[in-house]
Formats: C-alpha cells, structure tokens, sequence
C-alpha cells in the first residue's frame, strides 16, 4: 500500500506535524472533490439536464480565526449514489464568510447548477456573480428586513398549496407546506424571478406542543426550469450541510481540535468532509457507528480509497 502512494516508510507523527500546515488548501479542496467525484454516480433516471445543487454555508473552526486562515466557507454538491455523500471545498477569508463566496464559487462550473445559500448571502453582488452563471435560491431573513416585509405581504392567501412533506424524526413530526409565487416588478431585490414561503410546523411528540416557524426564499429558476417539487428538494438538500457541520463537530470532535498552525485546520476539515463522503457513499447513515467500525478495522477503510493494507 505505501508504495502505491510514493511512501517507503510510515510516516511519523512529527512528520505530519510540520507537513500539514504547509499544504495548499486550495489543492487539498480540489483533490477531495475530484476523489468524491470519482465514486459518486448518476441514478438511472437522472437526466443530463437535472440542475445540479451546490450548496454554501459557513462554519467556523474555533481557533482557526486567530490564524492565517479565518473564517471557513464551503460549496458543497449532493454526490449521487449510495448514501448521498458531500462533496465539500472550503474556502477562507480573515473577515468573515461573505467575502470569500465569489472567491469559492470562482473555480466551480456553475452552468445547470442551483447555488442554496443561507440569508447572509442574499446580497445583490452575489445573486449578480451567479445568475451570471447559473441559478440561485437565496433564504430572507431578519438581516434583509424590507425585502422580509415585501415578501411576507405578498397575496400568499391566494397561492394554492403546491407542496407538503411529513416525516418525522429526534422525538418530532414535522409537517412543511411550500407555495410559490411569480413575482412583479418592483422587488427590492431584482435579480429574483419567484418567491418562495414555506411554512414548518413542529410537533414534540412527548408533549404534543408544536411551533410554526415560517421561511421566505427568493430564486432566479422560472416555473419551466424547476417545478416546487423540485424547490421543495433543493431546500432540504441545504439542510445536509448543517448536519455534515454537526457530525464534524460532535463526532469527529472538530471544536475541541487543537490543530491550528498554518493551514493544518483547513487541511484536517477538509479530511473530515473527505472521510464523511465516502463513508456515506457506502451507504452508512449512522456516522458515528460507522467511524468506530473503520477505527477497528484499518484495512477496510483503506479500501475505501481503493488501497490495501
């Protein structure tokens, strides 16, 4: 196996010490999705005209902000096959996540692509540096007040139903309806074709309380480029990246980390996100089950990257 990847000796750890803070994170980003890439596959009924997600959400790394490299952003894409893994690239800036998303969708093809970003990035530049490109869905939160307020008073009352989910799940049912509606001129933000509410309703399932939460989004995707099923699936799809975030954190213990020399934290997420994909285009969906199984059985996670002990 070390020889198939140029190596005549373990290496130690104080070799890896001094290597990983010198690494190129932009090349470690790229080399990871390419890998992803390699083992995800299309389903059969995907055709080559499906919009593909990318999805872009910030998490920071506690400690890295004090280093050369800030705040992490990352693009991530549902990779097809088994499992549904991430593929995921981070891209950092000092100041915080909005300017590094121009930055890290630069280097992406984003021709058939829907970029999901959550309300910090629903900003008129960016929106501009997409469509360019390709198409958005963009949440409207408290930070975008007026356009919050244009959106919440639309004539929602007169839009049919045109998609609703059940599931349940962490001792709670949950309930999302969607609408959608053709927007007129005269929207603070221009660049948006449709308006999207989607309305959440919670049930705790012990105590029987429920909460109604309500989301307003805006897209670029006209009614013949994308049917509210399908904007329905893109909005959840964000919701992977929040859980990716959350199993870095509680299972691979990223916040506890202290790795932060250089760019060795950027390197060790990215070897997180990189694990997390393939692990879950086995078909694993418990991933702290899945790392305490490979943890014990070295030679089997080899095989995950086509190496044998």
């Amino acid at each position: 196996m070390r020889e198939e990847i140029g190596l005549r000796r373990p290496p130690r750890a104080t070799t890896l010490g001094r290597l990983l803070p010198r690494l190129d994170g932009d090349a470690i980003d790229d080399a990871v999705g390419a890998c992803l890439a390699r083992y995800a596959s299309a389903p059969a009924n995907e055709g080559a005209s499906k919009l593909v997600e990318v999805t872009v959400d910030g998490k920071a790394v506690r400690g890295a902000a004090r280093r050369e490299h800030g705040h992490p952003l990352s693009r991530h894409r549902p990779a097809r096959g088994p499992g549904r893994g991430l593929q995921a690239t981070d891209h950092y800036k000092k100041s915080n996540e909005i300017p590094a998303f121009v930055p890290l969708l630069e280097r992406l093809d984003l021709h058939g692509c829907v970029i999901t970003a959550d309300a910090m990035h629903t900003q008129i530049g960016h929106a501009k540096q997409v469509i360019s490109r390709g198409h958005c869905i963009l949440a409207v939160k408290g930070n975008q007040k007026r356009l919050r307020r244009q959106l919440r008073d639309l004539p929602w009352r007169e839009v049919p139903l045109q998609h609703r989910t059940r599931g349940q799940g962490h001792g709670r049912s949950e309930i999302r309806r969607l609408m959608v509606c053709t927007l007129q001129p005269g929207l603070l933000f221009f660049h948006a074709v449709r308006a999207i509410e989607v309305k959440r309703r919670r049930t705790n399932r012990t105590t029987n309380k429920f909460t109604i939460k309500t989301i307003y989004a805006v897209t670029s995707l006209a009614h013949d480029q994308a049917t509210p099923e399908r904007i329905a699936e893109l909005i959840r799809g964000h919701r992977q990246v929040e859980a990716l975030h959350h199993v870095r954190d509680v299972t691979f213990g990223e916040d506890a980390s202290r790795v932060h020399t250089g760019t060795a934290s950027r390197a060790m997420a990215t070897f997180r996100n990189l694990a997390i994909g393939l692990i879950r285009q086995t078909g694993w969906t418990n991933i702290a089950a899945a790392t305490d199984h490979y943890r014990s059985r070295t030679d089997y996670a080899l095989q995950l990257l086509g190496l044998e002990a």
